[in-house]
């Protein structure tokens, strides 16, 4: 991560224009008084977990994936924005909320960040440093765990088999991302005990100060110079810091339903779409990311598909319906256990890791299903639909190469042998 303003692209929401489910051989747009309220333009009660799964803004997020990884590559696919892990602590609903509309512009975590460490006083804001100082290996740790997973989509979608196999072991990936999750889950619990902690030992005063930086109004977030030293830290933990701050706010100011939120795009995410978006934001200051490209460019892909091709796509969405449920209920059984360090600081870690592992265990199945019709619509793809699919990507200029350990992009990886997350010839 080579800068705060790379962190603050993360967590970036999807919009929710979308073709019908219904009608997947149309084009266009819904009607405008079916449509949701796109991603990032705004105001308390325009977003809610209802939205964030319904049918139309699913659709449109996986079509964009869709679009991102059959024009992409590895390298393009390992970038993901930090927010996205261990990301119980609301700070996504504090994005899409934004009463003022500027959830997604690159100042706004800089912004709220800032803020909350003026008010914490010199031990509470050591302790941000301590948790970002033991966090900083197993959060890169993190990013490398996502990397065999997606070497082996990859290779799945070129199909590049082991000899016999017929293609990706679901059992096998879901246990993979089962991993990832309870590593992220670690983290997100070790969050929770620090942030705890800090939120039990506030004075009244300090509780005065917060409520006066309204969840869902960044209007009310004053403009101030940085309040901490970045200096006196690596890198590393002071991108950290920034992160912890901005969670703290979001989780001490929100709610259970507010930590279980998620934006549409919030799973599956080993397929490229968060560079095709946040690409053109990296290293810009005061930057509003478009909150109509996911919309327009997944309902402008799936136009280009056929009949077939389409229905692979615009299956998904019934196919991965349980487990998005379940996914929903999971987040806020983790956000429930977690809140109880806001008290009593006695969440239970066995409770948490294990609904990480569930979480996980969903998060793969719905990656599997991505990754095999993705591969499915890539093998009758014709000349020129490649051609029109690579124009409608739009990046021309921006060039990928290795991979990305977040935002901060590093050398082509040393990787495990990925035949393990396919199955078996025999």
């Amino acid at each position: 991560m080579k800068t705060i303003i790379i962190l603050t692209v993360a967590a970036l929401g999807a919009s929710a224009s979308i073709v019908s489910a219904q009608n997947p051989d149309r084009g266009g747009q819904p009607p405008s008084s079916e449509r949701p309220p796109r991603h990032g333009t705004g105001g308390p009660g325009k977003y809610s977990l209802e939205q964030a799964t319904s049918d139309r803004a699913q659709l449109n997020t996986i079509a964009f994936d869709g679009l991102a990884f059959l024009t992409g590559d590895f390298c393009c696919d390992t970038f993901l924005p930090p927010g996205k892990v261990s990301d119980f602590f609301g700070f996504q609903n504090l994005r899409d909320v934004d009463a003022a509309g500027m959830g997604h512009n690159t100042d706004f975590l800089t912004r709220i960040a800032n803020n909350t460490l003026r008010i914490l006083n010199d031990d509470q804001k050591a302790q941000l440093v301590a948790l970002g100082r033991s966090q900083e290996a197993p959060i890169r740790e993190l990013a490398l765990k996502r990397l065999p997973l997606i070497r082996v989509f990859c290779r799945n979608l070129a199909g590049d088999l082991p000899a016999g196999s017929k293609g990706l072991d679901r059992a096998a990936v879901m246990k993979y991302t089962a991993g990832i999750f309870e590593l992220s889950g670690e983290l997100a619990y070790q969050r929770a005990e620090t942030a705890g902690k800090i939120a039990r030992s506030l004075t009244e005063e300090q509780k005065a100060g917060l409520a006066k930086l309204k969840f869902g109004d960044s209007r009310t977030w004053p403009e101030i110079p940085e309040a901490f030293d970045k200096r006196s830290v690596p890198h590393g933990v002071h991108v950290a810091m920034m992160t912890y701050a901005s969670e703290f706010f979001s989780w001490y100011a929100g709610s259970v339903e507010s930590d279980t939120y998620f934006c549409p795009e919030g799973h599956g995410t080993y397929f490229g779409s968060f560079f095709m978006k946040d690409a053109p934001a990296i290293h810009k200051k005061n930057y509003s990311i478009s909150t109509s490209l996911t919309g327009d460019s997944g309902e402008n892909f799936l136009a280009t598909l056929n009949p077939a091709q389409r229905g692979q796509i615009t299956s998904l969405v019934e196919l991965q319906r349980k487990d998005l449920q379940d996914i929903v209920t999971t987040r806020r059984a983790i956000a429930t256990e977690l809140r109880r360090f806001l008290t009593d600081g006695s969440a239970s870690k066995e409770k948490v890791l294990g609904l990480c592992r569930h979480y996980g265990e969903l998060d793969g199945e719905l990656s599997f299903y991505y990754a095999t019709h993705f591969a499915g619509v890539n093998k009758t793809l014709t000349t020129e639909q490649r051609a029109a699919l690579a124009k409608l990507r739009g990046l021309e200029g921006y060039t990928c190469k290795g991979a990305y350990i977040y935002a901060d992009p590093i050398e082509s990886p040393e990787i495990q042998n990925t035949d393990f997350l396919f199955e078996s010839g025999n």
